[in-house]
């Protein structure tokens, strides 16, 4: 017989006689075994979940049946008639009073259709078809909030309605649930135009702007019935968070809101609101500068925008609360250190301007802002010549290049990492690079990279300290892949940078300052420095209360709530480094202040922006120039302005710290740094050129220079190869090259070297500029 005969099922009418063991049937004399039971709970848990289930049921109902009937609807709340807040200096003075709302409220029929529906398909597409609330949505949204996920809204429309006219903004769970109950009764007692009316008339767009009305006039000039769809778009983009998709306001975060309007649109033609060619003809439509009020000219109004975004952007207060009014605000601000901040840019800056001469004085914008590394608190910001006449605040805007003040933060990366050169050699600032203009990046998997030096200037070997003073670029680039560009990220985070900075990525160019920060970011990440490494919890408001209730603040201020983002020798030592700049490098004008000082000069691509950024052991400053047409907002260089051929950071930046820091510390006694080096990172002292330097009269590249072709330094170049030191000669050391002079002073005497064989980095080409080059 066939396998397949004796397998039960595989073709025949029973068992094969082999297996009758195995299907002898069951003697009928026998009785059978018996059956286990299986495993079940018993019945009486059962009972008592089935009936707490019912009970919990029962409950619910009863406790909806109770709060439908309960809750009221009540009167308008007072954000419908919204109070101005008061934010103050430190020492309570008055910086401004701010708030005051604009509020217009109009028919439904005067509201065109296409913006009734961008607002539909921004916030609540099914909102004509569909209850006063979503049950599943709140849930969601409460259990966010519960698990420390984000607040959440998980509101219809109908019940955002019901919390900007007749609640208030505060996320709690009972104000959630009155939300519910008074949506439900809405939804009862109201149609769904009266309803669509009412949130339209009574929704915060920013600017101040209650309602569409409001908002059509504060952005476009305009009545809301002479909106156009892609105008109402933006203006429901808005909707979602006012003061970061304010184009005008915020220029860096164009691309979001871009993205939020063309979202808004895809919607309208996904729901049939709007024709695919229609949607295909829309043309972004930019809204108009804000106009402030008298009240907040100078630099009040540039205080009261900082203050109010550093309370949303840290969920202190909600962005509608905070416009609907009613705070007393007491910030960190020092009124003697802002007036001081002030009248160091109206001496090096604002007093030079004369745009009527010269053109390109019109595109000087500065921004500064100072914090103490040991408390957190930020003393001082300078937003712009004024509020009412330059919305922007250059002093949080993150849209310019910050250039090579980003560069310590690789040195504290490699520092802190222990990073090795290509040749496994530790990295120390005494370690010795390739300098020459151009040079590609060696051990990097990705695209090449050859970065130019500022002016093409060949540097040839030269140590890491110099390359710091004289900000090499080709330096940098190899010292990022050395230490690997996603730990230089890391360490700029750590210190203090935002993580979501544009341009804040991890590659080689990464080391040349393409990210941009603000010139608040930056003055945060320098003040970790200056704080030995441990980064504190940095503020700008000290104490906050509405009605005499006060509000709670993230963490406090001062060394006890401070962290170690770096190690403290890492940090101590970059500080280390950074001294030299000041003191003989490319900032040298910060000398102005008087005292010990570390710091970093920066200019962005086509010179677009020139930055300082530095400290005392009691303040950390940075200040920046940007170029901007004030017409068009375009990013322009600053090429001939303030009659220069061109501007760096170590021109009116630092002429600007140096003043500041001096007034701002004066009647503290100058500090010195008290600093813990890294083994092997102690400064060397400077000596003269060893003499296997080629003829002056023969050129670089002439005879008597060995081994160098094309691209040979320029002076101050030992024979080296990629960083790797040949065994030392007798009684020589090192060679440091300085910024703008051929040789420092030796540390003990030693004949000077002829003038002609080392010649001065010029400050600029000869000749006209050509307004090219990476950001340094």
């Amino acid at each position: 017989m066939s396998p397949s005969s004796r397998i039960p099922g595989g073709g025949t009418d029973g068992p094969h006689p082999a297996d009758s063991a195995a299907w002898a049937p069951r003697d009928p004399s026998v009785p059978a075994p018996p059956r286990p039971r299986p495993r079940s709970l018993p019945r009486r848990v059962l009972r008592a979940l089935l009936g707490l289930s019912v009970l919990g049921g029962l409950l619910l109902a009863g406790g909806l049946a109770a709060g439908y009937l309960l809750v009221d609807i009540p009167p308008a709340n007072a954000a419908a008639v919204a109070q101005s807040n008061l934010f103050l200096y430190r020492d309570g003075t008055p910086i401004a009073r701010a708030g005051e709302v604009d509020r217009e409220s109009v028919a439904l029929a005067r509201i065109p259709a296409g913006v009734q529906d961008a607002v539909l398909a921004a916030e609540d597409r099914d909102f004509h078809t569909s209850p006063a609330v979503d049950p599943r949505a709140m849930l969601r949204a409460t259990w966010n909030t519960l698990t420390g996920k984000g607040r959440q809204s998980g509101s219809t429309i109908t019940q955002q309605y019901v919390k900007n006219y007749y609640l208030g903004q505060e996320q709690t769970l009972t104000r959630k649930a009155k939300e519910f109950f008074i949506a439900l009764k809405l939804g009862r007692e109201k149609s769904k135009d009266e309803i669509l009316e009412g949130y339209l008339n009574t929704s915060y767009f920013g600017r101040n702007a209650y309602g569409i009305q409001a908002a059509a006039r504060a952005y476009y000039g305009k009545d809301a019935k002479d909106l156009g769809t892609a105008e109402g778009a933006y203006l429901a983009s808005l909707l979602n968070a006012p003061n970061a998709y304010d184009v005008a306001a915020h220029p860096e975060n164009r691309p979001r809101a871009l993205a939020r309007w063309r979202y808004v649109l895809d919607g309208m033609v996904t729901e049939g609101r709007l024709t695919p060619a229609a949607r295909a003809a829309a043309v972004f439509p930019a809204p108009r500068p804000a106009h402030a009020s008298a009240g907040l000219s100078g630099q009040r109004g540039y205080l009261v925008q900082a203050v109010g975004q550093y309370l949303t952007e840290h969920n202190i207060v909600d962005e509608k609360a905070l416009a609907a009014g009613g705070f007393r605000i007491t910030t960190t601000l020092d009124r003697s250190r802002q007036d001081a901040l002030v009248r160091a840019v109206d001496a090096h800056v604002t007093a030079r301007l004369d745009p009527a001469r010269n053109p390109a004085d019109r595109y000087v914008r500065v921004g500064g802002a100072a914090v103490e590394p040991g408390s957190g608190r930020v003393v001082a910001l300078y937003g712009g010549v004024d509020y009412t006449r330059q919305y922007v605040n250059n002093a949080t805007r993150r849209d310019y290049q910050v250039g090579s003040t980003f560069k310590p933060f690789v040195l504290a990366a490699a520092l802190q990492h222990g990073a090795l050169t290509q040749e496994g050699e530790r990295i120390t600032p005494n370690t010795f690079y390739d300098g020459g203009n151009r040079r590609p990046v060696r051990g990097w998997n990705g695209a090449p990279y050859d970065p130019a030096n500022e002016d093409d200037t060949n540097y040839g070997e030269i140590t890491l300290r110099s390359a710091t003073d004289h900000s090499v670029n080709a330096v940098y680039a190899q010292l990022a892949v050395d230490v690997g560009p996603g730990r230089v990220r890391e360490a700029a985070v750590a210190l203090g940078l935002p993580g979501n900075t544009p341009d804040l990525t991890a590659s080689p160019s990464i080391a040349l300052g393409p990210a941009t920060a603000s010139v608040l970011d930056l003055a945060q990440a320098y003040a970790t420095l200056a704080n030995h490494g441990a980064r504190g919890t940095y503020t700008l408001v000290e104490r906050i209360t509405r009605g005499g209730e006060e509000l709670a603040l993230p963490g406090t201020p001062g060394p006890g709530g401070a962290r170690q983002a770096i190690g403290r020798e890492a940090a101590d030592t970059t500080t280390a480094v950074l001294r030299g700049v000041v003191r003989d490098g490319t900032g040298t004008a910060a000398l102005a202040a008087g005292r010990p000082s570390a710091g970093k000069t920066g200019t962005a691509e086509d010179d677009k922006a020139a930055w300082f950024a530095g400290y005392t052991p009691e303040l950390a400053t940075v200040v920046a120039l940007l170029g901007q047409d004030p017409e068009s907002g375009r990013q322009e260089p600053l090429y001939g302005a303030l009659g220069l051929p061109r501007i760096n950071g170590g021109g009116a930046p630092a002429e600007i710290w140096g003043q500041f820091t001096r007034e701002a510390l004066a009647g503290v006694a100058p500090k010195e740094f008290d600093l813990r080096l890294l083994e092997g990172a102690e400064e060397l002292p400077e000596v003269p050129p060893v003499p296997d330097f080629p003829d002056p009269a023969q050129g670089l590249e002439g005879p008597g220079a060995p081994g160098r072709g094309p691209g040979a330094p320029k002076g101050g170049g030992r024979d080296r190869e990629r960083g790797r030191e040949r065994a030392p000669e007798p009684d020589r050391e090192p060679v440091r090259d300085r910024d703008r002079e051929p040789v420092r002073a030796p540390a003990r005497p030693r004949p000077q070297p002829p003038a002609p064989e080392r010649a001065p980095v010029p400050e600029a080409p000869p000749g006209p500029t050509t307004g090219s080059g990476p950001p340094r």
